[in-house]
């Protein structure tokens, strides 16, 4: 069977293996060597496919195992959406502490790449609240790890691709919350020192704080800043669509083009420039805004798309990301899709996490060939000299020198990696 990422760059064939029963999962790994875990699918890149390979199915992980209502610890298999979690134990009085832009993720997929989402300056990443993991190795040996209990297992797997073992299930710490409402305020701001001056001022007093920015809007990067909390009891809002739109086919060509993109931004900012102001939020929107265009990543047309999200630390991040939007309007080229937020100083658990205390762009571009890969060369050299990284989710060609530049505890993790699994992505940094 071909499956693709979400970028949808390539798609290669797989030879696939459905995980429906965890008490078999080491027995049903080994019949498939070497071999992937899959599930949604949501990594932009490469990360998430072995081609020509075997790929191990763990949507049919779906279940939970234990919540205790009182504490909010939740153990649950490791093919369990985001949106079941929050959907099932919302109505309880409890749901995610941290979450990324979309629901449609899975716990092990979560953990794989240790997530971040609005309020990584109060929370941390994903994997600050993962309690422990059970871990099946190729070998058939089955692990149990978590913070205080072979913590270097821990710090490997969290945040690891997926390369150090099968995550079957987890329990993770939910976070108790009045309801599904936030209080939320949208500011239209002009210039990045508007931006930091924002950012600062907002991470002492909201818990959710996140940007879009106008990338060709030039040295004034005009953006929309938005900030929210959880709202107190008994307020409340207008309730989201109960049924989702579809992107119901591929266009030809990307309908993300010169032509369209500087009328998008346009309208985009000016709409939320008149909408600016304070609103009471159902969570979904706000955590997922993306997630009500089912299957969007179609609108880039049959070649895909790539997203490119760097993090540079805080002393270089303001020259460095203005030095990027120049090149990017240099290029001629631009994203509608541009978010620009600030992680805090939370140090990540993970060996290959992401998050590091600075600055974080991310953005999407049609897939042009040459054309933007060249751009990204000029763009991975800012990155490079500003002595950030580049995040694995989303990312399909990253060369080696700045993978091993960014993540300087590679050389501890490599001998935490499961010999039976492969990725394209794997191979390409790491080597066979």
């Amino acid at each position: 069977m071909t499956h693709q990422s979400w970028g949808r760059l390539q798609s290669p064939s797989h030879h696939v293996c459905a995980i429906s029963d965890r008490r078999r999962l080491g027995q049903d790994i080994q019949s498939a060597l070497p071999g992937l875990a899959y599930g949604m699918g949501r990594s932009y890149g490469d990360e998430c496919l072995n081609p020509n390979g075997h790929l191990w199915l763990m949507r049919g992980l779906d279940r939970f195992i234990a919540f205790d209502q009182a504490t909010g610890r939740l153990q649950c298999e490791a093919g369990v959406l985001l949106q079941d979690i929050q959907r099932t134990f919302l109505p309880h009085g409890w749901m995610l502490p941290v979450t990324p832009g979309t629901r449609f993720a899975t716990v092990g997929g979560a953990i794989a790449n240790d997530v971040h989402g609005k309020n990584h300056h109060r929370l941390g990443g994903f994997c600050h609240h993962v309690l422990g993991i059970e871990l099946v190795r190729t070998t058939g040996e089955v692990i149990q790890c978590a913070p205080d209990d072979r913590a270097d297992w821990f710090a490997a797997t969290v945040g690891g691709m997926g390369l150090t073992g099968v995550i079957s299930a987890v329990e993770l710490q939910l976070k108790r919350v009045e309801g599904p409402w936030l209080s939320t305020q949208t500011i239209a701001f002009e210039g990045l020192d508007n931006f930091f001056e924002l950012a600062d001022k907002s991470e002492a007093q909201w818990e959710y704080t996140v940007s879009w920015i106008d990338c060709l809007s030039g040295d004034s990067t005009r953006g929309i800043f938005i900030r929210g909390n959880h709202a107190a009891a008994g307020q409340a809002g207008k309730s989201p669509p109960q049924a989702s739109r579809r992107v119901p086919f591929t266009p030809p060509i990307s309908m993300v083009n010169a032509l369209s993109l500087r009328g998008f931004n346009e309208f985009y900012y000016r709409l939320n420039r008149w909408k600016q102001g304070e609103r009471i939020e159902h969570y979904e929107p706000f955590f997922y805004p993306l997630d009500n265009l089912l299957e969007w990543n179609r609108i880039y047309g049959p070649k895909g798309f790539y997203q490119y999200q760097c993090v540079m630390p805080r002393s270089e991040g303001q020259a460095g990301i203005r030095s990027v939007l120049k090149e990017i309007a240099r290029s001629g080229q631009g994203s509608f899709l541009a978010v620009l937020k600030t992680f805090g100083e939370i140090p990540s658990l993970g060996m290959l996490s992401f998050p590091q205390p600075g600055v974080t762009l991310a953005l999407d571009f049609p897939n042009q060939g040459e054309h933007v890969l060249s751009l990204f060369k000029k763009l991975d050299a800012i990155v490079q000299a500003c002595g950030g990284r580049l995040y694995m989710a989303k990312d399909a060609r990253m060369p080696k020198s700045l993978f091993e530049q960014g993540y300087p505890r590679l050389n501890e993790f490599l001998p935490y990696r499961d010999p039976g699994i492969v990725s394209a992505m794997a191979q390409r940094l790491m080597g066979d």
